[in-house]
């Protein structure tokens, strides 16, 4: 069994800033890629950024230069740093994470159950 919480969504006003954290929990033999995505009602859920297991980044172009992402391997946990957001940037933001569980013999992804970030203008 493996568990993805997160937390640290909420309500905050445009230029503001907010820091998502991600904790992976249970039979972890290891994880890969880590990342954050997020949906609005209607659309398609969205990469908004991911780490890989060896530390290589990849960002969404409207978040570029505004958000970060980052790990701590020793804590299974994986953190998004939101700065100057925007009302676009409103959605339920969820984190994906890579695992090998001890119970499997192949990586699978597992999801969380996703926190609500609103951006009032």
């Amino acid at each position: 069994q493996v568990q993805v919480v997160e937390s640290g969504g909420g309500l905050v006003q445009a230029g503001g800033s907010l820091r998502l954290s991600c904790v992976v929990s249970g039979s972890i033999f290891s994880i890969n890629a880590m990342g954050w995505y997020r949906q609005v009602p209607g659309k398609q859920r969205e990469l908004v950024a991911s780490v890989t297991g060896v530390g290589s980044i990849n960002y969404a172009d409207s978040v570029k230069g505004r958000f970060t992402i980052s790990r701590d391997n020793a804590k299974n946990t994986v953190y998004l740093q939101m700065n100057s957001l925007k009302f676009e940037d409103t959605a339920v933001y969820y984190c994906n994470a890579n695992v090998r569980a001890r119970t499997l013999g192949y990586p699978a992804d597992y999801w969380g159950q996703g926190t609500q970030v609103t951006v009032s203008s």
